[in-house]
């Protein structure tokens, strides 16, 4: 349900919104929602000083409840050396 809510506020925000992805990693310490966009909409996502992000992630924590969840912006566009 936080995958598909989160997904729904990203695809809202950016230019390419077929290309968002949402995946919901569980691990140990509990659940990282991991967020992949378009490179040229990353500025969009993260906004400004990150406030777009904070945003996101104040709602999802919102949402999320007690047990919470951590949101992870993937950069796709960078290369490995």
């Amino acid at each position: 349900m936080l995958a598909e809510a989160l997904e729904h506020l990203v695809r809202g925000i950016v230019r390419h919104p077929d290309d968002v992805t949402v995946r919901d990693k569980q691990l140990r310490r509990g659940s990282i929602l991991e967020v992949r966009v378009h490179p040229d909409d990353m500025g969009k996502v993260i906004g400004r000083r990150g406030r777009t992000a904070e945003a996101l992630r104040s709602v999802i924590g919102a949402l999320a409840g007690k047990g919470g969840a951590k949101i992870d912006f993937v950069d796709v566009d960078r290369r490995r050396r």
